[in-house]
């Protein structure tokens, strides 16, 4: 039975410490798909946060109320439907800032997203420990979201990326 062999080039010998960073500029290939990856999650967590708030007034999707934690129910003003209308216009909110500012608003989402997990683990464990998982992942998103903001805004604006990714 033959053997075929792949042969890869040789990796370049650093000379100068890097400090767990990248040396040299970064390829065109990998800035255009942080670029995209970038507009990609900035308006999905634009628009998802939107969309849900605006869920939470009229309850289209679900009866949202019924994802409130007990101990949170108990300690918030009103009932659990008044709760939603308040958390309808932080997430409203949330989704503009990261439209207009993705450097904070991602943050803010991130932030929001993992005072969601907290509320369904806690409530009636471990019933929703599956949307809880789902919305630790979209957590991450966000996360991604500010930390590629914070290296693909200031690039932008410096006009090393060009204004459209596409």
């Amino acid at each position: 039975m033959a053997t075929t062999r792949v042969e890869t080039p040789p990796r370049p010998a650093t000379t100068t410490p890097t400090n767990g960073r990248a040396g040299g500029a970064v390829t065109p290939d990998v800035a255009s798909a942080a670029h995209q990856a970038f507009w990609l999650l900035r308006i999905g967590f634009t628009v998802a946060p939107i969309l849900f708030g605006l869920d939470k007034f009229f309850n289209w999707s679900v009866h949202w109320p019924d994802y409130l934690a007990g101990w949170i129910n108990n300690i918030v003003p009103g009932s659990g439907q008044d709760w939603m209308y308040g958390v309808g216009g932080i997430e409203i909110a949330a989704g503009l800032l990261v439209a207009v500012a993705p450097r904070i608003g991602a943050f803010v989402v991130a932030g929001w997203l993992l005072g969601i997990v907290i509320n369904l683990l806690t409530k009636n464990p471990p019933e929703y420990y599956d949307i809880a998982l789902r919305d630790f992942g979209l957590m991450l998103g966000a996360l991604t979201l500010g930390r590629l903001s914070l290296a693909v805004v200031p690039a932008r604006k410096a006009g090393t990326l060009p204004r459209r990714p596409w």
